[in-house]
């Protein structure tokens, strides 16, 4: 592995630490000011990598990350917002095809749509009642991300979404379920 790859996957791990510490904040704006720097450095990552539509997407979730994060200035609890980053992220699948150079194959055609579900499913989170509504959607995204890293080589991101899948659940568990 060269010094380069080695770059690389660790803009991948940096954008994994704050991804993973975002599920155990108690506070729905914390997850989501974490889940920027996250999607922040997941976009430099991927497109370092070569995964145009996840590096594509994760600009979107940057800007989606700082509209939600701001919910008062930008009224972001209006459905207007939550249209626009579903269009906004389904524009991206044909947009890796066209513009981005992604190989229009069939393997490509059925990889690439994984991250654009998932990223609709977090898109739904950040307009969910609270933490627990959020944990709860993400959950869902996160083993459609999972596949796509695992294709693309992307070791953070392949060690984001595993620790992803049990951060959430850790945090369900603790924070989520009713006390007896």
């Amino acid at each position: 592995m060269e010094i380069k790859d080695i770059i690389v996957q660790g803009i991948g791990i940096i954008a994994m630490a704050f991804n993973i510490l975002s599920f155990q904040c108690k506070k729905q704006r914390s997850i989501i000011v974490m889940q920027f720097f996250g999607a922040l450095f997941f976009c430099i990552h991927f497109y370092l990598v070569g995964a145009m539509t996840g590096a594509l997407l994760n600009a979107v979730a940057v800007f989606r990350a700082f509209v939600y994060s701001n919910k008062e200035k930008f009224k972001s609890d209006h459905a207007a917002w939550l249209i626009f980053f579903i269009a906004v992220s389904a524009a991206c699948y044909p947009a890796s095809f066209l513009w981005l150079g992604v190989e229009p194959t069939a393997y490509r055609f059925i990889l690439e749509i994984l991250p654009v579900v998932g990223m609709t499913l977090s898109t739904f989170s950040f307009r969910a009642d609270g933490a627990k509504g959020l944990r709860l959607l993400w959950f869902f995204s996160s083993p459609l991300w999972l596949v796509y890293n695992v294709c693309n080589g992307s070791i953070g991101g392949t060690v984001c979404e595993t620790f992803a899948i049990i951060s959430i659940l850790s945090a369900m568990f603790r924070l989520d379920r009713k006390k007896q």
